[in-house]
């Protein structure tokens, strides 16, 4: 299946997403059919603090267009604060979205986790993870909060993680699983393997949604490959 994605938002979950499906597709002996298009890191964090909408689902609406004509048939935004409007861009997009939300929620659901700690924009914890997983208690950082988000736009426009972002989010995950009681941290923005990888141990669980969202879009883009010829 074609893939579209909407990307940018920002250069390191791009590369994210992007590294990932090609490994997926390789593993699966699979031709990789995908077609990006590129938004702007400051417009979008500009609209989600305002929570223009509107402003926002256009230019989504635009780059799907333009992929629709390059033959795309599903669409991804890689961006969890770019999600602040998914449901509108839904009703509009010429193609099905792969949602991050649905596909978070479900597997949250699935592992059964019923306290989570949230790291990402501030929009993103402030709103729990936009409201979306209901039965779990969804507990954003407190004092951290603004140097959370800060350090998370900073990491998000550089495509880099410095030593003193990874300090920010360690400490704030370590105050939401020792002292808050969460059972793991859920990275809610997509840039933060930058920080979070295989290569590191943080010192508590976490709950990787990029990953999650990118596995979802690889599934759909084997999808074709699995179906049986028509005949």
């Amino acid at each position: 299946m074609h893939i579209g994605m909407i990307v940018g938002i920002g250069p390191a979950a791009t590369d994210y997403y992007y590294r990932y499906l090609i490994s997926a597709m390789a593993k699966a002996g699979c031709d990789l059919q995908l077609t990006m298009a590129h938004a702007d890191t400051p417009t979008l964090l500009r609209h989600q603090t305002e929570n223009n909408q509107a402003a926002q689902v256009e230019i989504y609406l635009q780059l799907a267009v333009r992929l629709k004509r390059c033959g795309i048939e599903r669409i991804a935004v890689t961006s969890i604060a770019g999600h602040f409007c998914i449901e509108a861009f839904k009703k509009v997009s010429p193609v099905p979205v792969i949602d991050l939300l649905e596909t978070v929620r479900a597997e949250i659901h699935r592992l059964g986790y019923k306290r989570v700690g949230l790291l990402g924009t501030r929009v993103v914890m402030e709103s729990h993870f936009y409201g979306v997983l209901e039965g779990v208690e969804v507990i954003p950082p407190t004092t951290e909060l603004l140097e959370v988000h800060n350090a998370y736009v900073s990491m998000a426009s550089l495509g880099v993680a410095t030593e003193q972002h990874r300090e920010v989010f360690v400490r704030a995950g370590n105050v939401l699983t020792k002292d808050l009681g969460c059972e793991a941290i859920m990275l809610a923005g997509t840039d933060l393997a930058l920080v979070f990888n295989s290569q590191s141990d943080p010192g508590f669980r976490v709950f990787d949604c990029a990953e999650v969202h990118a596995a979802a879009t690889a599934q759909c883009a084997l999808r074709s490959f699995a179906e049986p010829p028509s005949v």
